[in-house]
């Protein structure tokens, strides 16, 4: 992360986002080497400021209505190297490290591992790790 700790201490930057009318903003996770789209998840103003203030990604999920922070069940955390803010002030982009090389709790590197072909949805990528074996419980539920 490249804010100081004071920059992150203050709210100015928080108001600075357009939250919806939930009080969330979508954040798209990008491998911060490769440019890959990971994932989307929603992040309310706590979340924001807590991913800044710690250089890892939390989340707020909208089917628990509590924060989680990515890999805390799966151990594959998304260590922030940069936080960018889109020109409607509306999405966040998160450039990440993505530990264990996978962000969907499919078990795959990304979410987005379905391509529309002739009609309908093709898989593309394969499954690395079988979410039983990473959450131990039959698999992830939305995330995390």
């Amino acid at each position: 992360m490249q804010d100081s700790a004071s920059n992150v201490a203050s709210q100015e930057w928080l108001d600075a986002v357009r939250w919806d009318a939930n009080g969330l903003v979508p954040a798209i996770a990008q491998d911060a080497t490769t440019g890959d789209v990971l994932m989307m998840a929603w992040m309310n103003k706590e979340a924001l400021q807590l991913s800044a203030q710690e250089g890892h990604a939390v989340y707020w999920s909208r089917s628990r209505a509590q924060l989680w922070r990515k890999g805390e069940s799966s151990g594959h955390q998304q260590v922030i190297r940069e936080i960018r803010l889109d020109c409607d002030a509306d999405v966040v982009l998160l450039k990440v490290e993505q530990k264990g090389g996978i962000a969907c709790h499919t078990g795959r590197r990304s979410c987005f591992y379905r391509r529309l072909e002739s009609g309908s949805w093709t898989v593309t990528d394969p499954v690395l790790k079988n979410p039983a074996l990473i959450y131990g419980n039959g698999g992830g539920h939305g995330h995390e």
